[in-house]
């Protein structure tokens, strides 16, 4: 099926072929990206462009001695491929099988882990400073790409990297910037001469020879520099980089595989901050990924012949939110829409296109993102901050620094709240609860379904007294009846939505039906009478109810998609302790260490968070509370 690619177990097997059997290696390759991510699903486009880049970098450099590391993992694919993990790609990204993302406990050749942008250059050149301290030789490589660029951090890197004058090379996979032939050409013959050995040997006799004049002369070796700048500038995009201190080539065709291995070739020999810049075309070879790179990006399972996913009867959270964002702004044009290089992915492609003017895409710059509505909020307006719930960890500081402090209205807004799934633990919302709540003036909500979802997004825009955040989980909604309208939640009320006194089962946000459920096994198969509320609230807690439920039930359990150290659970065992209340506590939540990536079914059922284990302890702890537990005794464990 794959006769070359199936004889490819170590990046030293591709040192063996010439380059036609290099370019057939990389249309191989294709197929099998192709065939294996309609099963598993994946980041099929970014890796599709960058097949080439992958081949020459393994074929040149001496991997793993000589480290590359890739900005995301969006593009390593490839990488996981040629590096004896051909035979496991089946299971990429379901559990137990491997990463969706760089690993460094999966392979040598995962020289770091990745999952979140613009973090390579600042890795890699730690690696390099660590290679020279230790008196070592080997190349060290960042692949990043031009999405990545957009982040604050891998310019942070840039500036440090480029004036440290050690030997780092830095490659821009460009797979978004649209480049005439003739630039194209222009370029790619610049960047052949430039990097062959005859120009810089004799750039370097011209700056020695230059350099034998009298001190007066220098004016000679400047004229000629900045003669190269000049010819640079109106030539080629990379002054910029050369400003910061690398030397920069490109741009470069990131597909002419010939054409990267002669290049990376020279590169490999030359010493010193280095910028290679290559376009490429994001799902190269796959027609539908070329037609549709946004879909392609990040997508499940699909037919490989049409391209097509299977159809979806229920819309997402991600497409309430939108949708219903739509609607209140209709309404109030003060409402705007501010996210980070996420419009698809958050549910604002709908407003993006209803109110052009009002949208505002940053980047990958979620620091950036939390400050600028700050200031939008600052003057009347009515922000709303859409980040997934791991990226806005990246804006710790300014949701604390310049919101939270100013008690600013601004409105955050956190998609993938909880285990996401196949992405794994860079991905997982597992921190969410725990980092907000420890901020002051913070408001922090998360429905139980797609109607409650509508109205706390409109009492987040009616609340005006500081920062609030609306928490929803990845996937598809409960398919409620629509409701119409929308209603005000009072802040930091619950809602009871079944009685009992045998246990309290205290549930947040797409906890808070499961908890239904299981409320009724106790009581049919286990006698077993169970309260449940929908705290909806995990700052400020409604107290009352606490209060309430405490006295009435001598056992109260909390139950949260969030890790148990400092969540809804913490918040609720601190107010109990606070009480001194005599009740029996157990908290049910995420376990104290990173959860793994697979389906989301599998990862609840691994955490014990599924109905059947929530069962199961459930009773195993009221059995214990009625066989006479002191009840002055706080039970607040979890997993």
């Amino acid at each position: 099926m794959h006769p070359i690619l199936n004889q490819i177990n170590s990046p030293e097997d591709l040192k063996k072929l010439d380059i036609r059997e290099l370019e057939a290696l990389a249309a191989e390759i294709r197929e099998f990206l192709v065939e294996n991510v309609a099963r598993t699903g994946g980041h099929l486009a970014p890796n599709l462009g960058a097949v080439e880049l992958t081949l020459a970098l393994h074929r040149v450099f001496d991997t793993p001695r000589d480290k590359i590391v890739w900005d995301v993992g969006h593009q390593a694919y490839v990488h996981k491929i040629i590096t004896g993990r051909r035979d496991n790609f089946h299971t990429l990204r379901q559990f137990g099988g491997i990463s969706g993302f760089p690993k460094i406990s999966e392979s040598e050749y995962d020289a770091f882990g990745a999952g979140h942008s613009s973090t390579s250059i600042s890795a890699a050149f730690g690696l390099a400073v660590s290679r020279d301290l230790a008196g070592e030789r080997c190349k060290v490589v960042a692949v990043i790409g031009d999405g990545a660029m957009t982040g604050g951090m891998a310019f942070e890197g840039l500036n440090n990297a480029g004036c440290s004058k050690r030997d780092f090379i830095v490659v821009l996979n460009d797979n978004a910037m649209s480049i005439s032939p003739n630039v194209g050409a222009i370029a790619r013959y610049l960047t052949h001469m430039i990097s062959a050995p005859m120009y810089n040997r004799i750039k370097r006799r011209i700056w020695d020879w230059t350099g034998r004049f009298p001190r007066g002369s220098q004016t000679l070796r400047r004229f000629i520099q900045r003669m190269e700048e000049v010819l640079k500038s109106m030539l080629v995009p990379g002054l910029l980089f050369e400003r910061l201190g690398f030397r920069y080539f490109g741009p470069v065709d990131g597909h002419d595989l010939e054409g990267l291995v002669r290049l990376f070739g020279e590169i490999r020999k030359l010493s010193g901050p280095i910028f290679v810049h290559l376009i490429t075309t994001k799902g190269k070879g796959y027609r539908y990924a070329e037609e549709d790179a946004t879909a392609f990006h990040g997508t499940g399972a699909f037919c490989p012949e049409t391209g097509k996913t299977e159809p979806v009867h229920l819309p997402s959270y991600t497409d309430i939110f939108g949708q219903t964002l739509v609607e209140l702004a209709e309404k109030n044009e003060k409402i705007l829409a501010v996210t980070a290089a996420m419009a698809d992915g958050t549910g604002l492609v709908h407003f993006q296109k209803r109110f052009p003017n009002r949208f505002f895409d940053v980047g990958i710059a979620e620091q950036h993102a939390v400050t600028f509505a700050a200031g939008l909020a600052l003057q009347g307006f009515r922000p709303v901050v859409a980040i997934y719930s791991t990226f806005l960890q990246r804006a710790f500081d300014q949701v604390i620094h310049d919101v939270a402090l100013q008690s600013l209205p601004l409105v955050f807004v956190l998609d993938r709240g909880g285990l996401v799934g196949e992405d794994g633990p860079t991905h997982h919302g597992s921190f969410d609860l725990s980092y907000l709540r420890l901020i002051p003036n913070m408001v922090i909500m998360a429905p139980r379904d797609e109607n409650e979802l509508r109205d706390m997004l409109w009492t987040a825009l009616q609340h005006k007294k500081g920062p609030i955040a609306v928490r929803y989980p990845r996937g598809r909604s409960l398919g409620m009846t629509p409701q119409k309208g929308f209603h005000v939640i009072p802040i930091g009320k619950s809602e009871m939505l079944r009685d009992g006194e045998d246990v309290a089962l205290l549930a947040i946000g797409d906890q808070v039906w499961p908890c239904m459920d299981v409320a009724g096994i106790l009581e049919s198969k286990h006698g077993i009478k169970a309260a449940v509320i929908d705290m909806r609230f995990v700052k400020p807690l409604d107290t009352g109810r606490l209060r309430w439920i405490t006295q009435k039930c001598r056992a109260v359990v909390t139950v949260e998609n969030n890790t148990v150290l400092g969540g809804f659970g913490g918040a609720v065992a601190e107010w109990i302790s606070e009480q001194d209340v005599p009740v029996l506590f157990k908290r049910i939540g995420l376990p104290d260490r990173f959860v793994p990536h697979g389906k989301p079914c599998d990862l609840m059922r691994e955490m014990k968070l599924d109905k059947p284990s929530l069962v199961h302890e459930i009773a195993a702890f009221v059995r214990t509370a009625r066989a006479g537990e002191p009840a002055e005794s706080l039970r607040a464990s979890g997993r």
